[in-house]
Formats: C-alpha cells, sequence, structure tokens
C-alpha cells in the first residue's frame, strides 16, 4: 500500500510520497538513521504537489483549523487534486500520513481516505520538516523562517487575545489567594490568641471571633491599664456594652501574668498584621464577586461566586468547565458521586441525607447549563441563573413536599422571553434620552411635558407640544400687534377728517370773497 504524507508548513500544504518502504521494512530505527542524509531520505520520500497560502492570515486560518483538527475546504480541494481517485464501495490502494490524530480522523470521516499516524510516520515527517527548504526549490534562503516567525507570533497573538472583562485567570488566581488567606488568618489568629492569653486568659472566654479578638487585644494592650473609659471604644468594636463591661470587670480580677512592654509591643504588631490580612481578605471577596459576575453571572447567581470560581479553578478555564463538564462516572462506568465541591452549596445541605446524592446529580446538570450559557453568550445576564435557582428550590420543595416542578422547557421559555424583553428595552432607551435633551435645550416647561411610557407616545406628544407652541406665539403675537393696528387706523381716520374739514373751510372762505366783490 503506498503511503502519502501531509505536512502543513508555515508556507503551504504539501504532499509526499514515500518510496522504497520495502526495503527498510517500515522500521522506525531504520528512518530515523536515514532522515539526517538527505541522500538517503530523499530517494525514500518525494514532493508530489506543493500549494502556498495565499496570505498571511489565510495561514493564521489553516494554522488555527489544523490544530483544532478541522479539515479546511482548501485542505480536502488539494488533497482531492493530488491524491490518486477512490472508486466507490471500494477501499483506497493508499494511505494518508498525518501529524495529528484528530485531524486524520476527520479527513478519513469526509473524504473516505484511510489515514495513519504513528512513530513510524511521525519520523518520516520529522525528515520532511528537516530538508524541506531543499524540496521546495522556488523558495530563497531565509523566506521560510520569516514565514515561520511570522506564524507563530499572529498564531500565539491569537491564542493570547481575550476579552478584558471575561478574564477567567483572574477568579482563578483570587480563590487560591482567598483559600490561602483563609488558612493564614486562622493559623495566625490562633496564634494570637495563645500569644495574648498569657496575659488576659479570660478575654478568649468572652470574644470567640479572631478578627474582634484581635482588634480588642490591640485596645487594651496592657489589662491593667482597663478602667470603664475604655467601654464606648470596645462597644463600638464588639456592638455589645455588656461584653465590654465584662472585659473591664475581668481585666481587673484577670490570673494572667504581665508581659514587658518589648513583648506586649510585638503582640501588638502581630494583632495588627492579622487585622490586615482580615481587611485584605474582605476586599479581595469583594473583587471576587465582581470579577464572578462579569465572567460567569449564571454560575454565580445559581451556586455562588465561590462555589463556582471553585469549580472554575479546579476545570482549569470557564471554557473547559463548558465543554468538559460531564460526570467522570459516565465515561469509566462506575458508580455515580455524592460529594465533591459542589456539596459546599447551600442546596445540599438543606437536602435530607436520602436526597443528598440526586439533589447533588441535579445542582451539576444546572450547573453545567449555567456555565455553557456564561461561555458561549454574547451578552451576560444572570437571568438564566435566576431562573435555574427556582428550579433547584422547585426540586428541593418536590424531595420534601411532593410538589410537582416545572418542566425545563417552560422556564427556558420564559428565560428567553425576558432577556428579549430586556434588549429590546436596552435599545428603546437612547432615543427616549436624545428627546428629553432636546427638550431641555428648547426651555419647555415640567409642567407642560407629559411623562410618556413609549417611545413612539413621547415623539408624538412633543410634535403635539411644537404646534401648540407655534399656535400660543402667534396668538400672542396677534394679540400685541392688533393695538398698534387699531390705533394707526385711527390716526388715519382722524387726518383724513381734518383734511376734510380743512378743505371745506378753504371752500366757504373764497364763496364769501366772491360775494363781496360782485356787490
Amino acid at each position: 500500500m503506498a503511503l502519502y504524507l501531509l505536512y502543513e508548513s508555515s508556507s503551504g500544504y504539501a504532499l509526499f510520497q514515500a518510496q522504497g518502504l520495502d526495503e527498510i521494512g517500515q522500521n522506525t530505527e531504520a528512518v530515523r538513521n536515514s532522515v539526517a542524509d538527505l541522500n538517503r531520505f530523499g530517494k525514500v520520500v518525494q514532493l508530489t504537489a506543493f500549494q502556498p497560502f495565499e496570505s498571511a492570515i489565510d495561514g493564521l486560518n489553516q494554522c488555527n483549523s489544523v490544530s483544532e483538527g478541522l479539515m479546511t475546504d482548501e485542505l480536502r480541494n488539494f488533497l482531492e487534486l493530488n491524491l490518486p481517485k477512490v472508486k466507490e464501495g471500494k477501499k483506497s490502494k493508499f494511505s494518508l500520513g498525518v501529524a495529528e490524530p484528530k485531524l486524520g480522523s476527520h479527513i478519513s470521516e469526509t473524504t473516505k481516505i484511510t489515514c495513519q499516524s504513528g512513530e513510524f510516520v511521525l519520523e518520516l515527517l520529522r525528515g520532511v520538516r528537516l530538508h524541506f527548504d531543499k524540496f521546495i526549490k522556488d523558495l530563497k534562503p531565509g523566506d521560510l523562517e520569516k514565514a515561520q516567525l511570522g506564524l507563530a507570533h499572529s498564531y500565539s497573538r491569537a491564542k493570547v487575545k481575550f476579552n478584558v472583562n471575561r478574564v477567567d485567570n483572574m477568579v482563578i488566581q483570587a480563590i487560591f489567594l482567598l483559600d490561602t488567606l483563609d488558612k493564614d488568618i486562622n493559623s495566625f489568629s490562633m496564634r494570637v490568641r495563645e500569644w495574648y492569653s498569657w496575659h488576659f486568659p479570660e478575654l478568649v472566654k468572652i470574644v470567640n471571633d479572631n478578627y474582634l479578638y484581635a482588634r480588642v487585644a490591640k485596645l487594651i494592650e496592657d489589662k491593667s491599664k482597663l478602667s470603664e473609659e475604655h467601654i464606648p471604644a470596645l462597644t463600638e468594636i464588639l456592638g455589645d456594652e455588656d461584653k465590654a463591661k465584662e472585659i473591664v470587670e475581668a481585666g481587673k480580677a484577670s490570673m494572667g501574668q504581665d508581659l514587658t512592654p518589648v513583648d506586649l509591643i510585638n503582640v501588638q504588631l502581630f494583632a495588627q498584621r492579622v487585622m490586615d490580612l482580615a481587611e485584605y481578605r474582605k476586599n479581595l471577596y469583594d473583587y471576587l464577586v465582581t470579577k464572578m459576575n462579569d465572567i460567569a453571572p449564571n454560575l454565580a447567581s445559581l451556586i455562588g461566586e465561590v462555589v463556582g470560581a471553585r469549580l472554575i479553578s479546579h476545570a482549569g478555564s470557564l471554557t473547559n468547565f463548558s465543554e468538559k463538564a460531564l460526570f467522570r462516572a459516565l465515561k469509566t462506568r462506575g458508580n455515580t458521586p455524592k460529594y465533591g465541591l459542589i456539596f459546599h452549596s447551600s442546596f445540599i445541605g438543606r437536602a435530607s441525607a436520602k436526597n443528598k446524592g440526586r439533589m447533588a446529580r441535579y445542582l451539576a446538570n444546572k450547573c453545567s447549563i449555567a456555565s455553557r450559557i456564561d461561555c458561549f453568550a454574547e451578552r451576560g445576564s444572570t437571568v438564566f441563573g435566576e431562573k435555574l435557582r427556582e428550579q433547584v428550590e422547585e426540586r428541593l420543595e418536590f424531595y420534601d413536599k411532593g410538589v410537582a416542578p416545572r418542566k425545563n422547557i417552560d422556564v427556558m421559555k420564559s428565560a428567553i422571553e425576558s432577556t428579549q424583553n430586556k434588549d429590546v428595552e436596552m435599545e428603546e432607551a437612547p432615543p427616549f434620552e436624545a428627546s428629553a435633551k432636546k427638550s431641555k435645550k428648547k426651555k419647555s416647561k415640567p409642567e407642560d411635558a407629559p411623562v410618556a411610557a413609549t417611545n413612539g407616545d413621547a415623539s408624538e406628544d412633543a410634535k403635539s407640544e411644537k404646534k401648540k407652541k407655534k399656535e400660543k406665539r402667534k396668538i400672542e403675537e396677534d394679540h400685541y400687534l392688533t393695538p398698534e393696528k387699531t390705533n394707526t387706523e385711527q390716526d388715519g381716520t382722524a387726518k383724513k377728517k381734518k383734511k376734510k374739514s380743512k378743505d371745506e373751510g378753504t371752500a366757504a372762505s373764497e364763496t364769501k370773497k366772491k360775494k363781496k366783490s360782485k356787490e
């Protein structure tokens, strides 16, 4: 059976044919010895076809698909053109050697070409990689190295690219640090208790909390100086005036030994360090909560931020957790587990002893759904996590009281509807703000502006307001202009009357003069 080798270089796809394998007898050691010598290896392996990549972007896409075990259309066309054709219903008389087993399985599924990837094929491909520049005659010295360097940079850059707001690595580091801080604060607080108990042993029974004990020890310092003046400060720390009075009374009759000022200073410094660690632990927890709400909001709303972060850190990343969220018992065909990281959830604690295993498996199913939604959804929201949490609550009631829960299809439909409604509200929000800004610019009165529920109503109301304002302005202009018009008209008529009277007077005087002249 003839053997062909597929080599994915940084500059393109190359197909080689291995000949004379009967002489070698498919011995890995013999191939390994002949790889270093180009004369011997050139007789065994010969170049059949070479197809360069069109551009650097095309090379990056081909490299990404090969790394994921997928065969592209370009690779399929290249193989179909250069490999011998296989008749339908018959087995191929050749095999294709591939470095990636996933890629070989995908090629065999789609093209029915038998692929193999073993040590023998890998040694042959190692020889091809070593002498590749000798097989391609058109390559100039240094071209292959430049192509390898450019593809390596672009491939690694594409793999490293991520969304800053959805970095699960920060969550993994934060939950690891949170767990170590819990252990360290606990051990340091016990050390403060033991150390200060030599001086004030009665304080341990009064104050149980480690953080509050460190604060009280930092405040008291020397027990012999305790007085009623310390009661307000102690009540502010403890939140209980009775405990503060009890501490003052216990300090007066304490059986502890006295400490030197240097010992007290060291105790105070160590107590301050414990307080600082406790404060930093609170800030780190707040940071973890915000990051989980950004990265996996549905998982956080379903099972909590801390347990969700532990699940992500155990899987390695949110993508691994969403893609590989399957029971190990189903793979190994063993007994299903009852306990694990999910056991720290409050849902498992609320379930009865006989239902803890079933509740854990049901919760694991919902966590896998929530993680997949968080990983592959374009927009982050807590709607699905809240609905899944409601389902878990209903399952608890079903185990306790026998109340039938809702079906998963109905719950998911309601979640999708609520997300769509939120998207519509988000899309409609900016135009409403714009209309409000325009109304402010035009100095419209707040009493005249009606509050609209939707965008269409707001625009219609705005148009009607404009029309009303124009009409008001016209009426006011007419109102202010009409008196002036009437006054001018009156003046005009009065002037006309005066002119008429003057004309009449002049005509009468002329007639009198004529009469006198006749006489």
